[in-house]
């Protein structure tokens, strides 16, 4: 895997990490968590410019937000009870082949 890949894959990772602080900094209002919501938000957006460098913009960007849902999802489900029903797991199932058909697919 190249090194662009990994940085968006990291980046992605990121993107869930400020998804998830900003609901728990209550509307930027909760210090730490906005603290952690602002680092990992440049640490995402840094590490996607990087990507972006040899990387299709539109292939990218479709990887990055799909890490981010899925991750969003997932942690949505364990931190804040949120639905975990059949069809929507279905779907995000589609979103996860989608970044492994980018990837494949990808030069």
């Amino acid at each position: 895997m190249n090194m662009e890949w990994i940085f968006l894959i990291i980046a992605g990772l990121f993107e869930t990490g400020w998804a998830i602080g900003l609901k728990y900094s209550d509307g930027l209002t909760r210090f730490y968590p906005m603290v952690f919501t602002v680092i990992t938000l440049i640490l995402s957006m840094s590490l996607l410019e990087k990507a972006l460098r040899t990387l299709p913009v539109g292939t990218a960007y479709a990887v990055w937000t799909g890490i981010g849902i899925i991750g969003t999802t997932v942690l949505g489900i364990f931190l804040f009870n949120e639905s975990m029903s059949v069809t929507r797991i279905f779907f995000i199932g589609l979103i996860a082949i989608g970044i492994g058909g980018l990837k494949l697919v990808s030069a």
